[in-house]
């Protein structure tokens, strides 16, 4: 469920557009998906779990708006973005 300091590095090097990045809204989105993708995992299995659902559906939500911001400054950056993490539409 969590993401290891590994797979964060790992993130950060393939997203981050300059050498000292480590908050530009694509690295943010980018981790963002990774704890989506394994929340969504847990949440198969635990279907009860209306905390960790509300966790989730909030980390859906900013993922979101992040992606609106990125689309309304540069609509190229965020189909590459998209493109990049498989995400739908």
């Amino acid at each position: 469920m969590t993401v290891t300091k590994e797979r964060k590095l790992e993130i950060l090097s393939q997203f981050r557009t300059h050498e000292a990045d480590n908050g530009s809204p694509d690295v943010q989105i980018a981790m963002l998906t990774e704890r989506i993708n394994g929340m969504t995992v847990h949440m198969r299995g635990a279907v009860r779990d209306y905390s960790s659902r509300r966790g989730l559906l909030r980390m859906v939500s900013k993922r979101r708006s992040l992606l609106d911001y990125v689309r309304k400054h540069d609509p190229q950056r965020y189909l590459n973005l998209i493109g990049r993490l498989n995400i739908r539409k």
